[in-house]
């Protein structure tokens, strides 16, 4: 019987992995002793009072349920009372955020005895009042497992009489001396109880290092149908020499059973439950009670005959164990199962191994084959970080040149030369290039505080965090609007008035201070542009992608300033301030608005809304471009413009190129009719969600044989057939004989969309990617959280929690193939060996093409015969 671990205690048992079993039980922190104190006729106060040895503690009634085991009075016979409300505690009392557990506890320390009072009415003082406390206890390195304390409370020396009264004591010392009773060896044939599938406990564990081995037991998995009804299955451990693993029938009291369990428990019945291996039973010396467990001279199987409503129905579950040997014990292990066709000897995907707290996802047959890889398929992983940053760098650098353009600043151009080249003391243009040289030192101070104050982990959640981009969204709008001219985003004038007074100063420090009033007086100008910069850089996840782009943004602004002054004739060819300048803002305020919906689609995306599809996104940005056009010409007008006498021939050409803009994005609604897609636009590859993400065109439908066993089969861009779980993909491949075409993408990546949409739509990749491989799409940045158990868990390799399916897939990649590079497209055999190098991205489908058919070629199915 798969039985269900009803006894919270049994949690910690994992708590055995940290120290010797030997000494642990020799220690007894905690000394309880038990007195009555009667309140009136019919009432007293039960009192538990713990004296705890220095450094130790113990855990409050109340704590969390997360964190360690509660301490907890157990009753066995209260005939005689009625409890009146909780136990009052006192004592030395602790509560907080607990290093150890990670969550908020309450714990009483060794300077006070720790004391719970619980009142009772007594209706019969004849009998006694038994039972025991279950307590807990850990220093500041290691915990002890739960302990039971056996007390008995006679009242019979309470009637009459009023005060505290001893009652019969048990404490932690009598326990420890308490000899127990010999556990005879029970027979081998094991008779279980009613044979029911049930659920067994995740169980949780300290943060604390692991065993000396991380997979005792290697697990394979087979099913046989018998009938329709009927299905056979067998679990094979494999055990490692020296190390034990536990029957499913030991007793709960001691180690940790193995358990199996099934997703749809209401859909299976288990008929037959059977264990065979090399069993031994009895009193085992670390746990102190009998158990059943097998050794590793022969393989420890299990086999269950289980009904079905369906026998081509998938099934999928986990099976759990715990495995010792003789000095230490690993915690639960969770090996998950799934079995798709249910025939003779299907296998199931071997998923990440977990320890309680940590998981590890290198697959070793996948990892030596990426270390050992020597096929001539793909090229080398390079980094692309310096060509990134040069991208920010332009990105900022036109920014710049933008502001410059603006009514706040291009004014100020002439004007601050003008006062340069009156300076008797200096040249002009030594002051220019100090003026110019404060600006950039401002701004790039600018993008390093940002820097600092993220960090490198903040910037990278940026990217697809959908708080982060919400909070982008709304900012953008709002810099769009003060771009209309409906408000100005300003800053205290005071602040302005004492960098002025700074500058009269003269000399060096005056010049500065000349240049941080400019950037003051200009923010409602510069401060979108600047603003729209830095959330685009940080947004890159480059930790120095903040500072980039804030030396290219300085470096167009301040550029000017140093030129003129040196060249003071050259103003003369500047054009006259004027409206022009405010259409200018105008046009930037569209730009904002546009670039908006961009930030939203990401959060839409990696938290599968599901409300802002390629239909909608392209819609705004054609309506933002048919309103710009309108703008330009004449036919809109905005609070800061001046009458439009005439349109110049600057603004009608402005006026064109956003007409052909909106045209443009409307051919993005063209239909492929060989993918029955949208025809993604080249120029909005990374903007725009992929063209697959629709409202109103329909997939092909997908083969409901595969889409029903497994659950992340789906399509993906081009309308190829997909997986988005690399085990489901691994399955799938074994049975196909496919090898699998490894995706690692991303919601926000750019490059990833440009593959997608301009290359995949290419015939010859396009019947590659939907005949010939098993292509498996995981995504980095989904946002999607995952389960609770899987939230707890740290990543070996990163230290990061498992909080969301993107951080799953991220990890898997980093695991095995040390890079988190966006996109890497990796060519896999079924038996998880590498056929290609990792490609990442690189334009051009010929190149693309060479490295699948090169896979394709190098690929020999014959070898997995010996799979």
């Amino acid at each position: 019987m798969i039985k269900f671990l009803k006894d919270t205690k049994s949690l910690f048992l994992v708590c055995l992995t940290i120290f010797s079993f030997g000494s642990l039980f020799g220690q007894n922190p905690v000394t309880w002793s038990f007195s009555v104190e009667k309140i009136s006729d019919k009432e007293a106060n039960l009192v538990f009072k713990g004296s705890i040895k220095s450094g130790w503690y113990t855990y409050s009634q109340f704590t969390e349920d997360n964190g360690p085991i509660p301490t907890e009075i157990a009753y066995e016979q209260q005939d005689g009372i009625k409890l009146l409300g909780k136990g009052v505690e006192t004592g030395d009392k602790k509560e907080g955020m607990d290093p150890m557990f990670e969550v908020n506890v309450i714990k009483y320390s060794s300077k006070k005895p720790f004391v719970i009072k619980q009142k009772v009415q007594i209706s019969d003082f004849s009998k006694p009042v038994t039972g025991y406390i279950s307590y807990m206890t850990c220093n500041d390195e290691t915990c002890l497992p739960p302990k039971d304390v056996d007390f008995s409370f006679d009242l019979s020396g309470l009637k009459g009489k009023t005060g505290s009264v001893e009652p019969v004591k048990t404490n932690s010392a009598d326990l420890a001396a308490t000899e127990k009773k010999k556990i005879e060896p029970a027979s081998e044939e094991i008779k279980p109880e009613t044979p029911a599938v049930s659920v067994v406990i995740p169980v949780n564990t300290l943060n604390v290092p692991k065993g000396e081995a991380d997979h005792p037991v290697s697990w394979d998995f087979k099913s046989e149908v018998i009938n329709d009804r009927q299905i056979l299955i067998t679990y094979t451990g494999a055990v490692k020499k020296g190390w034990n693993v536990y029957s499913q029938f030991t007793s709960e009291d001691g180690p940790i059973p193995t358990g199996i369990v099934y997703e749809q428990p209401k859909a299976i019945k288990l008929i037959e439950n059977k264990e065979s291996g090399d069993k031994k039973e009895g009193n085992d010396p670390i746990f102190g009670v009998n158990v059943i467990k097998f050794t590793s001279l022969s393989p420890f199987v299990i086999t269950h005959l289980l009904e079905v409503e369906d026998a081509k129905s998938p099934i999928k579950g986990y099976l759990t164990y715990m495995s010792c040997d003789d000095k230490i014990c690993t915690p639960p292990i969770d090996v998950e199962f799934s079995f798709n066709d249910n025939g003779p000897a299907t296998a199931a995907a071997v998923a990440p191994v977990t320890d309680g707290s940590t998981i590890d996802q290198r697959i070793p047959e996948l990892y030596n084959s990426f270390k050992n890889n020597d096929s001539t398929c793909g090229t080398e992983i390079k980094s692309s970080e310096n060509t990134g940053l040069l991208w920010t760098f332009l990105f900022g650098f036109g920014g710049g040149l933008l502001a410059l353009l603006t009514p706040c600043v291009f004014p100020m151009i002439p004007i601050t030369v003008s006062f340069f080249t009156k300076d008797n003391k200096r040249k002009g243009w030594v002051n220019g290039m100090i003026y110019g040289g404060s600006i950039v030192g401002i701004y790039v101070a600018l993008g390093l505080l940002v820097t600092m104050v993220f960090g490198a982990e903040a910037l990278n959640r940026l990217s697809t965090n959908w708080i982060a981009n919400t909070l982008f969204f709304l900012i953008f709008i709002a810099f769009a609007f003060s771009f209309f001219g409906f408000y100005e985003l300003t800053l205290p004038s005071s602040w302005t008035t004492k960098t002025d007074k700074m500058a009269d100063k003269g000399g060096f420090i005056g010049i500065f201070f000349m240049a941080f009033t400019l950037a003051l007086v200009s923010f409602s100008c510069t401060g979108p542009i600047v603003g729209t910069a830095l959330v685009q850089a940080a947004t890159k996840g480059a930790v120095i992608g903040p500072l980039t782009v804030m030396l290219g943004f300085s470096l167009a602004l301040a550029l000017p300033f140093g030129l003129f002054a040196a060249f003071p004739t050259w103003l003369n060819s500047l054009p006259k301030s004027g409206s022009w300048m405010n259409s200018v803002k105008v046009v930037l305020g569209f730009l904002e608005l546009a670039l908006a919906f961009k930030f939203l689609s990401v959060a839409d995306m990696t938290n599968h809304w599901g409300f802002l599809r390629y239909e909608i996104f392209v819609g705004v940005w054609v309506v933002v471009f048919a309103l710009m056009t309108l703008y330009l010409f004449g036919f809109i007008k905005f609070p800061h413009d001046s009458p439009l006498k005439k349109l110049t021939k600057m603004r009608i050409g402005f006026g064109i190129v956003a007409l052909l803009s909106t045209i443009y994005l409307l051919s993005g609604f063209m239909i492929n009719k060989d993918t029955n897609n949208y025809n993604a636009l080249k120029l909005m590859s990374g903007l725009a969600p992929p063209a697959h993400y629709n409202f109103f065109l329909k997939d092909q439908p997908l083969n409901e044989d595969i889409a029903t066993k497994y659950p992340s089969y789906t399509k993906c861009a081009q309308g190829i057939d997909c997986f988005k779980d690399y085990y489901e993909g691994l399955a799938y491949a074994k049975e196909s004989g496919k090898p699998m075409l490894l995706d690692f993408t991303g919601y926000g990546c750019v490059n990833c969309r440009k593959t997608e949409e301009h290359i995949w739509v290419d015939d010859r990749v396009r019947k590659i990617l939907k005949d010939d491989v098993v292509l498996i799409s995981l995504y980095g940045d989904d946002d999607f959280p995952t389960d609770e158990s899987m939230q707890k868990l740290r990543s070996k390799y990163t230290g990061q929690r498992m909080r969301n399916v993107g951080k799953v897939w991220a990890d898997f990649q980093m695991a095995n193939f040390e890079t988190s590079a966006q996109p890497l497209y990796i060519m896999v055999s079924p038996d998880q060996k590498l056929i290609t190098n990792p490609r990442p991205y690189q334009e051009g489908v010929k190149d693309y093409l060479s490295f699948l058919e090169c896979g394709l070629s190098s690929y020999k199915p014959e070898a997995l015969s010996n799979m």
